[in-house]
């Protein structure tokens, strides 16, 4: 059997007198789409960050590979081959996409130049060229700064830029948010491509009928529990809001649970 990606055991976060996490688990594939849904508050964010090294855990288990792993920064998580695709998705607005994509990892010119400090633009610009056509991301003008740009291109050059780094693992953090229904159909279908290169990514959505047609798998939290997984194409909408309200009695979400390990 194939070893997740990523596993979290029991992860327990607390702030101050609120516990944000009560002994999660949860666990993606490679190569699959896993939804992580609940309403506010529910801890979907903490999870996420915790998993991604932005914040530790208080207590519980992360393994990669099946292996037991400390992920104390993101840096250690791009160590391990995870990005993060956050809401205000990181860009520099007066920046290009080229630009945006390279932003930190800049490649320098050979010799002498790039000791001086000279950059190869040539090369990340094709770099870039080749990293959106293999996601089909539609960027129209790779010279123009992405503060111009339709917030449907905005997401796409974040999702490449995260899928042209990353090699196991992306989490994307509400990416359809505001955006229309031809700029959601282009994310979702990026998301597909992403994981068709055998990438997994943990998709946070508020939107049960994205989740459904995206996902492989749905995670349930409710108040720092994860309280069901599902299989999204065995399930309804109906159901996941159940379990997210707590509607589902405990027996039928741990039949669920069940039929989805």
């Amino acid at each position: 059997m194939t070893a997740p990606v990523l596993e979290a055991r029991g992860l327990v976060k607390r702030f101050g007198h609120v516990q944000a996490l009560r002994g999660v688990d949860f666990d993606v594939l490679p190569g699959e789409v896993v939804a992580l849904i609940g309403d506010n508050g529910a801890g979907k964010s903490t999870l996420v960050k915790t998993l991604s090294g932005v914040i530790q855990p208080d207590a519980g288990q992360i393994l990669s590979d099946g292996v037991p792993v400390s992920i104390d920064s993101p840096t250690a998580a791009r160590r391990l081959g995870m990005e993060t695709v956050y809401q205000d998705l990181a860009l520099a607005p007066h920046l290009d996409p080229t630009q945006n994509m390279f932003l930190g990892r800049e490649v320098m010119r050979p010799g002498i130049a790039g000791r001086l400090g000279f950059m190869d633009g040539a090369k990340m610009r094709a770099a870039t060229i080749t990293a959106f056509d293999d996601l089909g991301a539609r960027i129209q003008d790779l010279g123009a700064p992405v503060g111009q740009m339709s917030g449907g291109q905005r997401q796409s050059i974040a999702v490449a830029r995260a899928a042209a780094w990353a090699n196991r693992l992306i989490f994307l953090d509400e990416p359809t948010a505001a955006l229309g229904v031809v700029q959601t159909k282009n994310v979702l279908d990026l998301i597909r491509r992403v994981r068709d290169r055998g990438i997994g990514v943990v998709l946070i959505s508020h939107s049960m009928p994205e989740v459904i047609e995206v996902a492989d798998r749905v995670h349930v939290l409710r108040l720092g529990t994860r309280v069901a997984t599902y299989q999204a194409k065995q399930t309804s909408m109906e159901e996941l809001v159940g379990a997210m309200t707590g509607a589902i009695t405990q027996d039928a979400t741990a039949a669920a649970d069940k039929e989805a390990s």
